[in-house]
């Protein structure tokens, strides 16, 4: 099936329930940093390695997660990203079992691989499921499933694992169910009527257009330089979020402050603001690429305020920043999969490596709040949104003939 020029209603919903999962799945990683911390008696910095575990498995599983989805198509990619999780989550409630971080790094990191191989199938499938210049309005949709599953994490681990007293014996139960669930959700998506779907210039039988024309003359996805400014914008973009989202409940329980898990809200309710605006303004009233340029100057913006205001006041600029990063991801990945024809499920691929940026700065900002303080450390954002500004105004617009 080429590209729609209309949106399908069911592959949109059928797709949105695997953001759910998606959120869900990285939501937890928020919710166990200051867990860790009790239940392995570990300091800050170490327990961010819980980001790093987890998205170090972009760029290792990032090239066989494409030609996973090559082989099986997105249906099938997406049946075996479910499976993968299962084992990781199963995996997580024996590490409770034996006491063993080593073990529990290892869980996370093939959640990871799951993560990757979803991540790069669903965010490919929903850019091409439709018109072009509304791709980020079609991720902005998805992502407000997937930021509500994920503030939800807190939530429903927060009803058995409780961060005032911790015992790594809650972890079991809840993490064996979850494992049933994902064998559940993988045979309902490798039985579900998803269309596979082709971008411009994959399918040989097509009449070529510009933009399959500018791909069938390369022969490297490295001849794309768009591609590769668009995988360090990823690295960013998923840095900053991350780090909004991964921080809060640390942040909030180190100002002691009542409730900490519930702080994880506010950057996504931010977060789930501006993907509402971009689902309503993406591509009326503005474009992708300005879209992506105002929330890359208000990320700087609310980083220098952030730094500056008193620390109880601060936490919640956090929220603010979750505003700034809600259309990174929607607008980066469409402008960067843009014209790759033949080259699409690979181009996807190399994007998702780039989500390495959601384990490499959270570890810069652990280290950051080990030896500053949790507010300083939120500076680390500010290279962050400004080459995410540079790829806007001009790193995507780059083609070599």
């Amino acid at each position: 099936m080429n590209r729609p020029e209309r949106t399908p209603l069911l592959p949109m919903l059928i797709i949105g329930t695997m953001y759910v999962v998606l959120g869900f799945s990285v939501g937890i990683n928020a919710f166990f940093i200051p867990f860790v911390q009790e239940a392995f008696t570990v300091s800050t910095a170490t327990s961010y390695l819980i980001m790093t575990a987890t998205f170090s498995a972009y760029v290792l599983f990032g090239v066989p997660s494409g030609m996973i989805i090559k082989r099986f198509g997105y249906k099938g990619g997406i049946a075996i990203a479910f499976l993968i999780m299962a084992l990781g989550f199963s995996l997580i409630a024996f590490s409770a079992e034996a006491t063993s971080f080593a073990l529990f790094l290892t869980a996370l990191f093939i959640i990871g691989m799951g993560q990757t191989l979803l991540t790069g199938a669903i965010n490919s499938y929903v850019t091409l499921l439709g018109p072009e210049d509304s791709a980020a309005s079609r991720i902005c949709a998805m992502g407000i499933a997937d930021k509500l599953a994920l503030a939800g994490a807190s939530i429903v681990l927060g009803i058995f694992m409780d961060l005032a007293e911790v015992r790594l014996s809650d972890a079991i139960t809840p993490f064996y169910v979850i494992t049933g669930l994902l064998v559940v959700l993988a045979v309902l998506a490798w039985f579900s009527p998803l269309p596979e779907i082709l971008a411009l210039g994959e399918d040989e039988t097509a009449e070529e257009s510009s933009g399959s024309v500018y791909a069938n003359a390369k022969t490297s996805i490295f001849q794309f330089p768009h591609l590769l400014l668009g995988v360090v914008a990823i690295f960013f973009d998923v840095g900053v979020e991350i780090v909004a989202l991964g921080s809060i409940v640390d942040y909030a329980k180190s100002l002691g402050l009542p409730s900490p898990e519930n702080y994880v809200w506010y950057p996504t309710i931010g977060m789930v603001t501006g993907y509402l605006l971009g689902f309503l303004l993406i591509p009326k009233t503005i474009s992708q690429r300005t879209a992506l340029s105002i929330c890359a100057v208000l990320g700087v913006i609310s980083t220098l305020i952030l730094v500056t205001v008193p620390a109880r006041e601060s936490v919640f600029l956090v929220g603010f920043l979750g505003f700034a990063n809600s259309l990174l991801w929607p607008a980066i990945f469409p402008l960067a999969l843009s014209d790759l024809g033949k080259f699409t499920k690979t181009g996807s691929s190399f994007l998702v490596m780039g989500i390495i940026g959601g384990a490499i700065l959270p570890l810069g900002f652990g280290y950051l709040a080990d030896h500053f303080s949790h507010q300083p450390a939120y500076l680390i954002c500010i290279p962050s949104y400004l080459f995410i500004l540079y790829f806007a105004l001009y790193g995507s617009k780059i083609r070599v003939r």
